[in-house]
């Protein structure tokens, strides 16, 4: 584990990168045998793309991850949220809501961009979805993200995207049977 955190706080972008490039992935490959399909999802070029898509994307995230860590305690230092935002859970709430609200549209649309390049295709469906993602699912995951020392942070929310992946392969499933 010692190795882990000091690669992450010695590295932080290329570890961010590094974790996002293998987790994320995982996730769509997970979701895909979930839905009952034979093979492999992409190609080893699309596998290879997805992965420096998802590299790029961790670096932002990452700068994201930074920035809104202050913004909460900017905004109760300026009397424009309760002291109660300053600390614990709460603070993680606000860390998780601003990031989620302010950051995580252009996030889904760039991630979208990034697959419509790779996929050579022009899906703009379900995107309306994938921001009610950002409600149901990113606010209060990265809540807990928040919770965690800041090592720990990019190879959680790396992590949630498997978990995401998982649930979203199961309601497809879920939703064809109904």
């Amino acid at each position: 584990m010692s190795n882990y955190v000091n690669f992450v706080k010695n590295f932080p972008l290329l570890s961010a990168a590094i974790q996002f490039a293998i987790l994320a992935p995982l996730g769509e490959i997970i979701a895909f045998y979930i839905r009952g399909k034979k093979g492999f999802p992409f190609s080893l070029i699309v596998l290879i793309e997805k992965m420096i898509s998802w590299s790029i994307l961790a670096v932002a995230i990452k700068y994201a991850f930074v920035g809104f860590s202050a913004f909460p305690q900017a905004l109760v230092d300026h009397g424009l949220l309760p002291e109660l935002f300053r600390s614990g859970v709460a603070n993680a709430f606000a860390k998780s809501t601003f990031t989620n609200v302010l950051f995580g549209p252009l996030l889904v649309f760039l991630h979208r961009y990034f697959d419509n390049l790779i996929e050579k295709r022009k899906n703009w469906d379900n995107i309306k979805g994938a921001l009610w993602t950002l409600v149901w699912f990113w606010i209060p995951a990265h809540t807990v993200t928040f919770s965690l020392p800041v090592h720990f942070q990019m190879g959680l929310a790396a992590l949630w995207s498997v978990v995401l992946g998982i649930i979203l392969g199961y309601f497809q499933i879920r939703n064809k049977r109904s």
